[in-house]
């Protein structure tokens, strides 16, 4: 990975590369809670493991865009990373809603899916995710029913009243899952 990074300073992809060796300086590594190396920060990602030039090349545009939180946080996610994200949004409240294209993608996968899940479960009634009720009641909506049933799940664990009117709505759904979601919902709204 460090021929590659190289590689990438010369042709201009990345503007500085610091490596550490961690068994020399083992304080670096407990400064950033590196666990297994190789280990790389691009930006706001972290990224464990070998990786490929091509995705590292990706990596680091985003970086320098200043985009591609949720990418980064669907591979967080696929890739067994929960506690990654989990520490990402609670150090910044607002990146909640980059896990949004993850709940509005039916066909992300269902370990991607649960991590979301397990994430706004840990935020019940937090202003971040009651920030995201429009969207959230926008997703109430969305043509797949799973897409619905985990929009209505979440509007429940907001605990905001504002989230009534999509939950009562989703209990004429055609699907029985939202309709059964949406129920209790509406329920551990009081």
């Amino acid at each position: 990975m460090l021929q590659i990074l190289g590689e990438l300073i010369k042709d201009g992809t990345l503007g500085r590369l610091e490596a550490v060796n961690v068994a020399a300086h083992p304080e670096v590594a407990a400064e950033y809670g590196v666990r297994s190396v190789p280990w790389l920060r691009l930006g706001p990602f972290e990224l464990a493991g070998m990786r490929a030039r091509d995705e590292l090349a990706y990596w680091a545009k985003l970086a320098a865009t200043g985009g591609g939180m949720s990418d980064y946080f669907h591979v967080q996610l696929k890739e067994g990373g929960l506690a990654q994200v989990r520490t990402a949004i609670e150090k910044q409240p607002s990146l909640l809603a980059e896990l949004l294209p993850i709940v509005a993608n039916p066909e992300a996968s269902i370990n991607v899916r649960i991590g979301a899940s397990v994430i706004f479960e840990g935020l019940v009634g937090s202003p971040a995710l009651q920030a995201l009720l429009p969207r959230l009641i926008e997703l109430a909506g969305h043509a797949d029913s799973r897409v619905r049933a985990d929009a209505c799940f979440y509007l429940g664990l907001s605990g905001a009243a504002e989230a009534r009117g999509a939950l009562t709505a989703a209990l004429g759904d055609s699907n029985a899952e939202v309709r059964e979601i949406a129920g209790e919902a509406l329920e551990a709204l009081g």
